[in-house]
């Protein structure tokens, strides 16, 4: 996959993270994207160690899944660091 296609899975992956745990956060759309993208990393580390999977392997329904998996364990650490720091 080139970065483009990068980046459009994330920002995909990352608003269906933010639709399913949604809330005020901070950085808008390129904050989304990042955690799309890094989320997808995340999401495929995951399935290929602990796992044994294929991973994020391109436009499937379980690179999908797993990258949603993974950019909604860094919308919560991302929740959690930004509220610490707010209080």
């Amino acid at each position: 996959m080139g970065i483009l296609s990068w980046i459009l899975f994330g920002l995909i992956a990352g608003a269906v993270a933010k639709l399913i745990l949604p809330g005020k956060d901070p950085g808008g759309i390129i904050v989304t994207i990042l955690i799309g993208v890094v989320g997808g990393l995340l999401g495929g580390w995951i399935s290929t160690t602990v796992f044994d999977g294929a991973g994020v392997s391109g436009f499937n329904l379980a690179s999908f899944l797993w990258a949603v998996v993974g950019s909604l364990i860094l919308l919560v650490l991302y929740r959690l660091v930004f509220h610490r720091s707010r209080s």
